[in-house]
């Protein structure tokens, strides 16, 4: 099976368990324990084992329908969420990184184009109040409306700037990079949350998929254990070592 195939099973695996993840009670979601792939791989690797013990199961109460025959969607499901969720996870950490390189800068272009508008203005005591107004305030977010603010005022005034010689395309700059630093912080600081949605439904995912591991491991080891090579199989390889 190729990969785009088995991306298309699991994304319509995903779809199909969509309504069932989003109705979890939430104080029944968990965050995985042990690593995500490893756990998925111990699931499709249970779904074979327990193939061959069915009727045995079955015998004692498992319903195979629901824990056994849908074990495959489940892990489906997960697989896809966690793939959706890494992808959100990765973004966020190269806008964060993004933003690190890219603030400094930022800051030091705002501050640059005040000191401009505080010289051309220096003669008009309206505009420099506004100057004022926009430089009071600090943070990120406030750095980031300067610069638009400065541009909307620049632009308003550009006939006292062109008497200075001064360059009007920093304004349109001023302007653009307002806009482009305004997305990148917002995804930026997406990075440091725990709690986006594309996580939210990888520990439903998660959650649901270990669900039908525990039945089947539960009664697998009761109904084999007087029989160690069958018990073996409802054990957690990787909890073992």
């Amino acid at each position: 099976m190729g990969f785009k195939t088995f991306y298309i099973m699991s994304k319509e695996n995903y779809d199909a368990k969509l309504v069932v993840l989003e109705a979890l009670p939430q104080e029944e979601v968990k965050s995985p324990r042990i690593p995500i792939d490893v756990f998925m791989q111990e699931s499709e690797n249970l779904f074979v084992w327990a193939k061959e013990d069915k009727k045995a199961l079955i015998a004692k109460g498992l319903d195979w329908q629901i824990y056994g025959e849908d074990l495959p969607t489940r892990t489906g499901a997960c697989r896809y969420s966690q793939a959706v969720w890494m992808k959100e996870r990765y973004s966020q950490e190269e806008a964060a990184k993004a933003w690190k390189e890219n603030s400094f800068k930022a800051y030091e272009f705002r501050n640059d184009l005040l000191a401009d508008l505080r010289f051309a203005f220096r003669k008009r005591l309206d505009l420099l109040a506004r100057v004022r107004t926009i430089a009071d305030g600090e943070g990120d977010a406030d750095m980031i409306q300067d610069l638009m603010d400065i541009s909307v005022l620049g632009k308003a005034n550009a006939t006292e700037l062109e008497k200075a010689r001064y360059d009007l395309r920093n304004f349109d700059i001023a302007a653009q990079k307002s806009d482009t630093l305004a997305e990148l912080l917002a995804k930026a600081n997406g990075a440091t949350l725990d709690n986006s949605m594309a996580k939210e439904i990888r520990d439903r995912a998660y959650t649901h998929l270990k669900k039908a591991i525990d039945e089947l491991r539960e009664t697998g080891k009761y109904v084999f254990r007087k029989n160690p090579e069958r018990y073996k199989g409802y054990i957690s390889r990787y909890k073992r070592r």
